[in-house]
């Protein structure tokens, strides 16, 4: 009889140790949830850059008349006069 409370016991601890809310797998799981939380992070870090950056090329301080220029290509569609456009 103790043995197999023993057995049941080990056997139920050894589960919990692998299976259960703070196991083995949930530890791997929580790993692999971070580890690509960490690469959106990283992404969405790089897009913020990038956005300041353009944001301070068109700022009052600073202006990029380069940049200037392809924005009101792109959003407003304005050409020079001595530009051929081909479709």
């Amino acid at each position: 009889m103790f043995f197999a409370i023993a057995f049941a016991l080990s056997a139920y601890f050894t589960f919990a140790a692998v299976q259960g809310d703070y196991g083995l797998f949930r530890r791997v799981e929580i790993q692999a949830e971070a580890e690509q939380l960490q690469q959106d992070l990283d992404q969405l870090s790089d897009e913020i850059s990038t956005m300041e950056n353009l944001t301070r090329r068109l700022s009052d301080n600073y202006l990029d008349l380069d940049l200037l220029d392809e924005q009101a290509r792109a959003v407003l569609g304005v050409l020079r006069a001595d530009e051929l456009v081909i479709h």
